[in-house]
């Protein structure tokens, strides 16, 4: 409201009541009424007022208010906080219900809801009002009445709120469970995780297990190859060495029989009667020839020192061919002779 209809609204006030009646209003001008607070009755009767703004619960100052002859369909949810409120005319209005929160106005004496389209029970609890004190009466019925709708406004919010609770209680349960389900998915999941890992590596160590015993058999097989590669080259080395080794033995063996040969033919010529025969005579002088061309040699010790041993050890074969002379002669006819001594290499 401007300044000019401010100061009109104090000329409305008469002591501690403010006649707002007959004014035409549509709406209650809160704000303007809460600048003046020891304005304890206020009259808005006979207005085109359809509700009251939320504000206007604020005027808790307020003892006496009528509102009659209005367009009133509902009354604010915090009506309950006009604590001070004693007396309220809310008479041919269009009224249905009240708040829950009228139950709060416990200083409430005085109440007319005539002329007003109540549901049935608030109807029957309001009564007539005709006169002074039905609407006494009218009051405390209806606060009796509202304190019960509120006790069933409270259980059933109450109801609600275990409800809820009990909503909230299946959902945090529901959110347990599956977060436990989730936590079990993870710890299977984890678990089998594991357990590929696990085969994985086995698998693995197992082809590396199998892949080092196929090199170690190549190994040993290449080492076998080798082997025997090595092996055939050392017999294709070694076979014509000892070839070599069994052909000069032969020939070694073949020439000592020549020579036991010619020394038992010398023995024989020089030994046995048969050194006067034409066949021993030219192996006697070839043997007393060789002899004589070794006395007349000059050589060296050791050369005199093998002759010597030489000589002995022909001495020894021909005893030993001697003693076994008559065995070979008597078929022959011949007869054995004394031995003679063998000269030997003297300087």
């Amino acid at each position: 409201m401007s300044k000019n209809k401010v100061l009109n609204l104090k000329d409305k006030i008469d002591g501690n009541e403010m006649d707002l009646s007959l004014c035409n209003l549509t709406e209650v001008p809160v704000k303007e009424l809460a600048a003046f607070p020891k304005v304890t009755v206020l009259d808005l009767s006979c207005n085109n007022i359809t509700s009251l703004p939320l504000e206007f619960c604020s005027l808790s100052h307020l003892v006496k208010v009528d509102l009659s002859k209005n367009q009133l369909t509902v009354l604010p949810d915090d009506l309950g906080r006009l604590g001070n409120l004693q007396h309220l005319d809310l008479y041919n209005n269009k009224l249905t219900i009240l708040p829950v929160s009228f139950s709060q106005l416990k200083n409430l004496k005085w109440l007319d809801l005539k002329d007003n389209p109540l549901e049935i029970n608030l109807a029957k609890a309001a009564g007539d009002c005709l006169d002074e004190k039905q609407c006494k009466q009218c009051a405390a019925r209806v606060l009796q009445h509202m304190r019960i709708l509120q006790e069933e406004v409270d259980k059933e919010r109450e109801r609600r709120l275990l409800k809820d609770k009990e909503l909230e209680k299946k959902k945090e349960t529901k959110q347990r469970e599956r977060e436990a389900k989730e936590r079990e998915a993870r710890k299977r999941e984890k678990a089998e995780g594991k357990e590929r890992k696990r085969k994985e590596y086995n698998a693995h160590m197992a082809a590396l297990a199998i892949q080092e015993q196929k090199n170690k058999r190549k190994e040993e097989k290449k080492k076998r190859n080798g082997q025997m590669a090595a092996d055939k080259k050392a017999a294709a080395e070694s076979t014509p060495k000892a070839q070599r080794r069994s052909l000069i033995g032969l020939l070694f063996k073949l020439l000592l029989l020549v020579l036991l040969g010619l020394a038992g033919v010398v023995g024989v010529c020089h030994l046995t009667g048969l050194k006067e025969e034409a066949v021993c005579a030219p192996i006697n002088i070839a043997v007393d020839d060789g002899l004589s061309w070794i006395r007349e040699q000059e050589v060296d010790v050791r050369v005199r020192e093998l002759v010597q041993e030489v000589d002995i050890r022909a001495r020894e074969l021909l005893q030993k061919l001697t003693s076994l002379a008559p065995h070979f002669l008597e078929p022959l006819g011949v007869a054995p002779t004394a031995t003679e001594p063998v000269e030997t290499l003297e300087n």
